[in-house]
């Protein structure tokens, strides 16, 4: 009789609401369900959200309280970076996929969409972090010197709080990143790094190069 053990691995399967909560604890194996079995059930509103979350960290980060009213801010961010915003990751998941040629690596510029979508989790989540501090400081969040301290200490624990939360939940989006793309594209992490740095690299050294080219002439 053959006593050799079985070592076949039954591929896990998720339900809707496990995607959502077990990729914060386990993100490889949710990743490989997306990728495998090709789940696209909510990646357009996850890139419209990420859109959203994305141009309001921008919106923070250029001090467009200081030229904008607030509301304008918000129509801005949550119109363009919604309706527009999600375009940047379909340009952004080509350059992936070609640069990963590069590297002999996998994955189409649709699968590479498909795993970044879900990766942008813990950015949309960050997003609700934005409501209460628009709701506690106002114009304050965007302006380049926005008085974020007189609101009180509870609300000053908030904030900083959520900074921080909100650093935390950036680097686990980069996370998921890496381990979206070494799953798609067959890739060890070093690699995947490489080749979610790759793109970037291609569009800003040009600009770069164009800049300083340009400013000898100034």
């Amino acid at each position: 009789m053959d006593n050799q053990t079985d070592t076949t691995v039954i591929a896990e399967s998720f339900t809707d609401k496990e995607i959502f909560t077990k990729i914060w604890t386990s993100p490889r194996a949710v990743i490989k369900y997306i990728n495998d079995n090709k789940y696209e059930k909510f990646v357009a509103i996850l890139l419209i959200l990420a859109g959203i979350a994305r141009a309001f960290d921008r919106a923070s980060n250029k001090d467009m309280g200081d030229t904008y009213s607030l509301w304008t801010i918000i129509g801005i961010c949550v119109v363009l970076g919604g309706s527009l915003g999600w375009i940047a990751f379909y340009i952004y998941a080509y350059l992936v996929s070609w640069t990963g040629k590069w590297l002999k690596a996998n994955g189409d510029q649709k699968s590479i969409l498909r795993v970044l979508a879900y990766a942008m989790i813990p950015i949309i989540v960050a997003l609700l972090l934005v409501i209460p501090q628009i709701g506690i400081y106002g114009i304050e969040v965007f302006k380049s010197d926005g008085d974020i301290t007189s609101a009180g200490l509870v609300p000053n624990i908030f904030f900083y709080g959520s900074m921080i939360l909100e650093l935390v939940l950036a680097i686990w989006t980069l996370v998921l990143c890496v381990v979206g793309i070494s799953e798609v594209q067959k890739l060890s992490k070093g690699n995947a790094i490489l080749n979610l740095l790759l793109p970037v690299l291609i569009i800003a050294v040009p600009i770069l190069l164009l800049t300083m080219f340009f400013s000898l002439f100034n």
